[in-house]
């Protein structure tokens, strides 16, 4: 039984094998194993053109953390899931997360009791409200450790932190971490040195450097972002939608307070459903009711 650390070096040390019997001759034969199968091959039924979905699919709740515990251990999801109901297809190397039909989140798989493995890009909207968090968030700890938060990340936050304070500062860092999603990493990087070599913590600067870089590369300067995910209605009559009008408007259809803010302040509704607006609790936005 090999000794491996990590489930790539199994996979590693199989396929060097492989390549290893493929050489290997049975008996007095003058064709290797590899060169007998290559007669073969001819001879052989072609393979389904359906692909055969080995992956064990689970349906489990989104926490108050943007979470989800999977065989014991715990992923990050975008904080818009927060208590919806995900559906996770695990193999045996990779974790992806879906909402609905809509890819949502992927992860390598995690093996043991209790480790987690979190993306910053999931609680990025949620650190513009509450930017003292990221400082001492394991999301940012991982990302470090991964290589995904750089030293040009580094140096422009503290240059950020430096000019607009700590709070302005953080939320112009994640402004710029926002720009990952529309724009390829290597861009934005280039967009943050050149910033940085002006003594520049402006966002749009960065942003501009980034297309440039694209451009002068021959890449579109953009990146075409995912379609926004339409919520469902709500099941249940007389309920609002978790999301008032004006959230979903300015934020793609999603709340972004950690807990869901828009939730619908149901007092004080007429019995005959006859209210047409209503004040959403949280966030003190007017809502429509769905009859």
């Amino acid at each position: 039984m090999p000794r491996v650390e990590s489930l790539e070096e199994l996979n590693a040390h199989i396929a060097a094998c492989e390549a290893k019997e493929n050489e290997r001759r049975i008996g007095s034969r003058i064709r290797t194993i590899a060169q007998d199968f290559d007669r073969e091959v001819p001879h052989l039924l072609p393979l389904p053109a359906d692909p055969f979905e080995t992956a064990l699919t689970l349906m489990p709740r989104v926490d108050r953390y943007s979470m989800i515990t999977v065989k014991m251990c715990r992923y990050s999801v975008p904080v818009r899931l927060i208590d919806r109901k995900v559906t996770v297809h695990l193999t045996g190397d990779a974790l992806i997360v879906f909402d609905n039909r809509r890819e949502v989140a992927s992860h390598p798989r995690l093996i043991g009791r209790g480790p987690e493995h979190l993306v910053l890009d999931h609680y990025r909207e949620a650190l513009l409200l509450k930017p003292g968090a990221l400082g001492r968030s394991q999301a940012l700890h991982q990302a470090r450790s991964e290589g995904t938060f750089t030293p040009e990340h580094e140096a422009f936050w503290a240059l950020a932190k430096r000019q607009l304070g700590d709070s302005d500062g953080t939320k112009a860092l994640v402004r710029i971490l926002l720009l990952h999603r529309h724009q390829p990493h290597a861009d934005v990087l280039t967009g943050l040195r050149a910033a940085l070599s002006i003594n520049s913590c402006n966002d749009d600067i960065v942003a501009l450097e980034a297309r440039k870089a694209a451009q002068a590369a021959g890449r579109a300067p953009t990146v075409t972002a995912a379609p926004i995910h339409v919520l469902p209605e709500p099941a249940d009559l007389g309920l609002l939608s978790p999301y008032c009008s004006e959230c979903s408007t300015k934020y793609g259809g999603m709340c972004t307070s950690l807990s869901s803010c828009c939730r619908s302040d149901r007092a004080g509704w007429a019995s005959n459903g006859s209210l047409d607006r209503v004040t959403v609790a949280g966030c003190g936005h007017e809502g429509r009711a769905s009859w």
